[in-house]
């Protein structure tokens, strides 16, 4: 009986080892083909791959279908991340080691890694008032408006027109701003093609193309081609002296409530692709101008990540 205790000690022993020896073996062979064993043999690290392991599909895909790259995380965090660009930001990035991470996200989005006028495309009509005309974005050469109304010396310069629903809310914004002791005025509204070329080639036969396309729009890439856009001042000032007045600061707290916004303000020179102008604002909407207003971003930026 003794040894027979023994002898079974003995097998219990050894199905002990050979049951630890076959759950070792398959959660060892489990192990080498989880997500975690491929990440880490990629060269992630541990806290990279709880961060992956946590990600949409998409994302996490994409990480599992390329090469060992940290950048794509520090990308993923980017508010304005859009996926279809990510092969873009890391091209860019590469190649521009000093600009941050948010600013290559922006760029990339709203194409300023690219030349200007390089490879234009047709901007998308079915966007109505929210359609983008900009140095990589050109309306149609026949490009028609059927809704343009001559505007009243009561809220512009002689003979301007402009798209109806436009007229209606600058009225509005004029109106009120009346009421505060302000005077605003359209000095520039809708252009057709024909002016928009003469302003254009005056400018760059002056001070030369690269100077113009600062300044200017070329023909069928103008806001206010599209009826869509107006210069602004007041009575007795022009464009250039705007920024100083009380208008001008009314108007940057206020146009948003009525639709329209400040479309190349200072500091962001490097996304719209033009200079500073104070007096420009451009019609959206109120929903999409009070959006744009409180984010603190252009109309360039908002299209290419809630629009496009």
């Amino acid at each position: 009986m003794k040894y027979a205790n023994k002898g079974i000690i003995k097998w219990i022993v050894v199905a002990t080892v050979v049951i630890a020896l076959g759950v070792g073996g398959f959660l060892g062979y489990k192990y080498f083909k989880s997500d975690e064993y491929k990440l880490h043999k990629k060269g992630y690290n541990q806290d990279q791959i709880t961060e992956i392991l946590k990600l949409k599909q998409e994302k996490k895909n994409y990480i599992f279908n390329n090469e060992y790259n940290p950048e794509i995380l520090k990308f993923y965090k980017e508010k304005y991340f859009v996926m279809d660009n990510l092969k873009k930001y890391l091209n860019y990035k590469k190649e521009n080691k000093d600009k941050s991470y948010s600013d290559v996200v922006v760029l990339v989005n709203v194409r300023a890694d690219e030349e200007f006028y390089t490879d234009p495309i047709q901007t998308d009509l079915s966007k109505d008032t929210l359609i983008l005309v900009n140095k990589y974005n050109y309306l149609p050469s026949d490009y028609k408006i059927d809704d343009l109304v001559k505007m009243n010396l009561q809220y512009a310069f002689n003979d301007k027109t402009i798209k109806s629903e436009v007229y209606d809310n600058f009225k509005g914004l004029v109106n009120i701003a009346k009421q505060e002791g302000l005077t605003i005025l359209a000095n520039s509204a809708y252009r057709d093609n024909i002016y928009q070329t003469s302003i254009y080639d005056s400018i760059k036969n002056r001070q030369g193309k690269a100077k113009a396309d600062s300044l200017a729009a070329r023909p069928g890439h103008s806001e206010h081609e599209t009826g869509l856009a107006l210069d602004v001042s007041t009575l007795k000032g022009g464009l250039d002296g705007f920024e100083t007045t009380e208008e001008f600061t009314w108007m940057k707290d206020n146009a948003h409530k009525f639709g329209f916004i400040l479309r190349y303000p200072e500091g962001k020179e490097h996304i719209t692709g033009y200079s500073y102008e104070p007096w420009h604002y451009r019609y959206v909407g109120v929903e999409v101008a009070e959006k744009i207003y409180e984010l603190d971003i252009t109309f360039d930026e908002y299209y290419a990540f809630y629009l496009k």
